[in-house]
């Protein structure tokens, strides 16, 4: 016996890819219903090698449903997630509307699984940030060993982030560079992108850090652990699909880096790939349509007395928002519905 499952945003790119990752994992499914805004009414998407309609999201009854997925941001979330959780469907959300509502467990299955089991206060489930999620993957086995005291983490996000609107501004600025008649004005992003870094993704805050900065300090520590300081530095970067990050981290006690390394091997949801020769390191393009967060560049930072380097690698629609939507999925039926 399966499950009932929506899922709500079915049009964009972390919708797709939910719909593709529940196909693949051969998620337990009895029906399935794929929604969206009115005016994506009707557009067919792709479903294993079944086709569904989608359904209009304003209209849909939640009731008698298991599971509903959410990829619509946050200012739509606020509106839907409580509609289908009232009517007694769970909610995993991907935008950062519950992230930190101490009544909402926010669950990256490998580093907190246990979390799920949080989800009946408000039958909301939240999925982290996408730079978070990968992250806090590699750290938490390390954490294990040696605990963490502080990281430094500058990030390099691909344009996916921020939707197809992102995607599409990359492509025609690029195309506009080889074509000096076109010009393509910035829309999405603050600056041109095309052939560029932008420092900055979401609002500034008071104390001059962004808002994504600012998610990636407050999702660590309620997923991972309170006590570990974060500072962020969160860059916009010419790249279609996969997240890149560099993090320096300082531990408690000493952690060799070829300890690490078999740390992050054994790890769950972990591929290392480390080899000190050209072309031994993962890079955003490989890892695209990939489960796995991936690791380069271990090694040990002489600057601190107990710190390691780490490369940190994933496809942000995967393991940063439909991937890790659907584990929490899997693993709320194994811990809790076990049904299916």
């Amino acid at each position: 016996m399966g499950y009932k499952v929506v899922v709500c945003g079915a049009t964009g790119n972390v919708g797709r890819e939910m719909l593709n990752i529940l196909a693949e994992r051969q998620f337990p499914i009895d029906e399935i219903a794929a929604l969206a805004s009115r005016r994506s009414l009707g557009t067919e998407v792709s479903f294993g090698d079944k086709t569904l309609k989608t359904k209009d999201l304003d209209q849909f009854d939640f009731t008698g449903w298991d599971i509903a997925f959410f990829a619509i941001g946050s200012d739509a979330s606020k509106k839907y997630v409580p509609m289908a959780a009232r009517a007694g469907c769970i909610a995993i959300d991907n935008s950062s509307l519950y992230r930190y509502d101490p009544d909402v467990p926010l669950v990256v299955p490998e580093v907190n699984p246990e979390a799920v089991e949080g989800y009946a206060k408000k039958n909301i489930i939240a999925n982290p940030n996408c730079s978070t999620a990968q992250m806090v993957v590699a750290l938490k086995p390390l954490h294990d060993r040696a605990r963490i005291k502080r990281v430094v983490v500058s990030t390099y996000q691909s344009v996916s982030g921020a939707g197809k609107e992102g995607m599409d501004e990359l492509w025609d600025q690029t195309k506009a560079v080889y074509n000096p008649v076109t010009e393509v004005a910035p829309s999405k992003f603050q600056k041109q992108i095309a052939f560029n870094v932008i420092p900055h993704i979401d609002s500034f805050m008071e104390d001059g850090s962004t808002k994504e900065e600012w998610k990636m300090v407050a999702e660590t520590k309620k997923i991972v652990d309170p006590s570990i300081k974060v500072t962020a530095t969160c860059v916009r970067v010419p790249v279609f699909v996969g997240h890149s990050e560099a993090v320096n981290v300082e531990f408690e006690e000493f952690l060799d880096e070829d300890e690490a390394r078999d740390i992050l091997r054994e790890a769950p949801g972990v591929l290392v790939v480390d080899k000190r020769e050209d072309g031994g390191y993962v890079t955003p393009i490989e890892c695209v349509g990939d489960y796995a967060t991936f690791v380069s560049r271990i090694r040990q930072d002489s600057t601190i007395e107990n710190g390691l380097n780490l490369w940190i690698v994933s496809d942000n629609l995967r393991k940063g928002a439909a991937l890790n939507a659907v584990q929490i999925a899997e693993t709320l039926g194994t811990r809790v519905l076990k049904k299916g």
